[in-house]
């Protein structure tokens, strides 16, 4: 059991997956740090300086005792860190579908060479074409 997992561990295509999870793994990383540091803080002054990280919509206020310590905490829909996702993930899925593009055009202009016939056909063509000549 341990050799038949050791052959599918040691394929090439797992092997190829698995060093693509990380590169896609590091760069979302990329891509949500962009978008937290660099888009999102350019994006605000445009939007009249509203702040998406901070874009919440409360359904319900904490309540507190007559103490002043909280009972029941406030029921919060953060709608910044949804549309700060969404973001990102437009931007990841736009740059996999160029990158697919790419690799399917490379991949067009590989299937588009003609490919040669195996040898053997080629020596039966030419023994064919010298036994007709033969025969006339």
């Amino acid at each position: 059991m341990f050799k038949e997992f050791k052959e599918f561990a040691m394929k090439g295509n797992l092997i190829d997956m698995a060093v693509g999870f990380v590169m896609g793994s590091a760069f979302a990383t990329v891509v949500t740090a962009f978008i937290q540091g660099v888009f999102l803080p350019l994006l605000a002054p445009l939007m009249g300086g509203l702040d998406l990280s901070e874009m919440t919509y409360t359904i319900s206020p904490e309540v507190l005792d007559a103490a002043g310590e909280v009972v029941q905490p406030a029921a919060i829909v953060d709608i910044g860190t949804f549309l700060s996702a969404l973001i990102s993930f437009t931007i990841v899925a736009f740059v996999m579908f160029l990158i697919i593009k790419g690799m399917n055009a490379m991949k067009k202009k590989e299937e588009a060479a003609p490919s040669l016939p195996p040898r053997q056909e080629v020596l039966l063509e030419e023994i064919r074409n010298l036994l007709a000549k033969g025969a006339k």
